[in-house]
């Protein structure tokens, strides 16, 4: 019998690591830390790849219900009226890896809640739970340059990761998360050319490249999805074959799968909605993943769970 060779492809280039939340050894207060990227090859392909750092799950934490999925609140209960008691749910009974807090109140069109307020609730989130912490802020520019001075004050020493910088609004975010050994979100629209630009951007006005994080803008499934893939893709692919500017590690937004109509509509011929909007953000995240993806933020703690168990079994787990 003729033993044939696997055929290997080998890159030029490598994505770099990003370490997310300070340790007591770093002089942060984390338990641990979470590192992403590190891969020289394509996703979960072990013959050939090296994949040093699973993909990380950040459980979405929100600071204002207005709008919020009522399906979506059904996973947690009560604990959703309080941040904090939603954080400690997400990290103590569901596992997450981080936790990703957006402070959609603090929006001056809506609650307007201050910035030093929002800033408190970050650091009771901290104390509360042990994981690294991703922060958003609400979508208002020069509310949240505020909103991230004080936050990345408030959090010196934890190295949460902030977001998002983008092409016409970078600089107050880049230089919140500079001043306290932060590190930031980069975020593109669907591009490729967008994605790089960004860290052309960040990088040009002082930001480490072990300090950006990607976010090229998942779309879900039914919106775009496959196009969105073919973007991470092309971008994962430009990174392994050398463009420093893309070799960064990419995050992706799950939960946009709850923006799809077929997802959530409540249609018996649809079937069960919790269940199909629990598996809308499944097939999502799981093709973000595929497609590149580093790290995901997930809204629903069973599709967390079943990713995670997709994930072991694309490692090569039992």
């Amino acid at each position: 019998m003729v033993d044939i060779p696997t055929a290997k492809d080998k890159w030029s280039g490598k994505i770099g690591e990003v370490r997310l939340g300070a340790t007591a050894e770093n002089g942060g207060t984390r338990k641990s830390n979470k590192v992403i990227g590190g891969q020289n090859g394509l996703p979960f392909l072990s013959y050939e790849n090296e994949y040093p750092n699973r993909p990380a799950m950040a459980g979405e934490v929100v600071d204002s219900l207005e709008g919020y999925p009522e399906l979506a609140k059904e996973e947690f209960g009560d604990a959703v009226n309080d941040p904090v008691e939603w954080a400690k749910c997400w990290v103590n009974e569901h596992g997450a890896d981080l936790i990703c807090l957006r402070l959609l109140s603090t929006n001056p069109e809506e609650e307007n809640t201050s910035s030093e307020d929002a800033a408190k609730l970050i650091r009771d989130i901290m104390d509360a739970v042990p994981v690294p912490i991703l922060v958003y802020g609400c979508g208002h520019e020069e509310k949240d340059a505020k909103t991230m001075e004080l936050v990345s004050n408030t959090c010196a020493g934890e190295r949460i990761l902030i977001g998002h910088a983008e092409e016409d609004a970078y600089k107050s975010i880049s230089a919140a998360s500079m001043a306290n050994g932060h590190a930031v979100v980069g975020f593109s629209n669907l591009d490729i050319n967008l994605a790089k630009q960004i860290s052309i951007l960040l990088t040009d006005f002082g930001v480490h490249l072990d300090d950006i994080v990607a976010d090229p803008l998942m779309a879900a499934l039914g919106m775009g999805l496959e196009y969105s893939y073919s973007v991470n893709e092309r971008i994962r692919l430009a990174g392994l074959m050398g463009d420093k500017m893309l070799q960064v590690p990419m995050l992706c937004d799950a939960s946009v799968a709850w923006e799809a109509r077929e997802a959530t509509d409540d249609d018996p011929a649809y079937g069960d909605a919790k269940e199909r909007a629990m598996w809308w953000e499944v097939t999502t995240g799981l093709a973000a993943l595929l497609s590149g993806a580093d790290m995901l933020i997930v809204r629903n703690p069973r599709a967390a769970s079943m990713i995670n168990l997709l994930v072991d079994d694309l490692l090569g787990g039992d």
